[in-house]
């Protein structure tokens, strides 16, 4: 049966008020702008979003938070989204900043069926200890900090319990996709989408090229159907450089 939904306003029609989202990509490469603004036109709030990044002022997942539509992130980095800064310092939003490895391994848990796994990363810091700030309030204090994980001992060294991350839905962008959910992405835009589908109970796949199934061959799918649910075409984008670096010509050259 066919996975595929026409529009992408109809493939995030039943995204509600404090739905939860895995969303792919990483800065703007590989993100799902299509499905995120088709949520922007909607009405969904107090959002709950597992991101490496909140996208950038204007592009991605920093349009919805330009919009107040999220209300908790959990991510890797604020990075250079000077919205999401001012959100999280003045209390508006909560975050919750996770080491890279430890959040994708977190998604990758989530999709795989493992509740919880043990990792060295953070042991000794205040990622392992708490006392991290999640929310500020508006005079600056804060309101609520990270707990501590649990600690446990394996040949001699400390690890930390981590708890895997299931969302309610998975916001995705791939190159290729098929009617039965393949996906294959485009080289550094594979980062966190597959992770990020897998996580989600319902994964939402925008692909900018869309073929009957066989058409991929089996050895080059990035990401199985049996992951996604579904699939809307929304043909190739513009692509958005988060930071353009040049340097003068040498003289005599072009």
């Amino acid at each position: 049966m066919s996975k595929v939904v026409a529009t992408p306003a109809e493939a995030v029609a039943d995204i509600g008020d404090g739905a939860s989202l895995a969303v792919g990509g990483f800065g703007v490469c590989g993100i799902p702008d299509r499905l995120i603004a088709a949520i922007a036109a909607g009405t969904a709030s107090r959002l709950e979003v597992f991101s490496n990044n909140c996208g950038v002022d204007g592009h991605g997942l920093g349009v919805l938070l330009d919009a107040g539509r999220i209300g908790r992130v959990t991510a890797s980095y604020v990075g250079e989204n000077k919205e999401f800064a001012r959100q999280y310092l003045s209390g508006e939003l909560e975050v919750e900043l996770a080491p890279q490895g430890t959040l994708s391994e977190r998604l990758r848990a989530g999709g795989v069926g493992i509740p919880a796994f043990y990792t060295p990363a953070g042991v000794g810091t205040p990622i392992g200890d708490g006392g991290l700030p999640w929310r500020y309030r508006a005079d600056g204090s804060v309101e609520v900090s990270s707990p501590p994980k649990e600690v446990r001992v394996f040949d001699g060294r400390r690890y930390l319990m981590e708890r895997a991350i299931n969302a309610d839905f998975s916001l995705v962008h791939a190159e290729i996709g098929d009617t039965d959910g393949n996906l294959v992405f485009n080289k550094t835009a594979m980062n966190f989408n597959p992770l990020a589908a897998m996580a989600g109970r319902i994964a939402i796949a925008e692909v900018e090229r869309l073929v009957e199934p066989g058409e991929i061959d089996p050895a080059q799918v990035h990401l199985p159907g049996v992951f996604v649910q579904r699939v809307v075409h929304t043909g190739e984008q513009d692509k958005v450089i988060e930071k353009r670096t040049v340097r003068a010509a040498e003289e005599g050259r072009a």
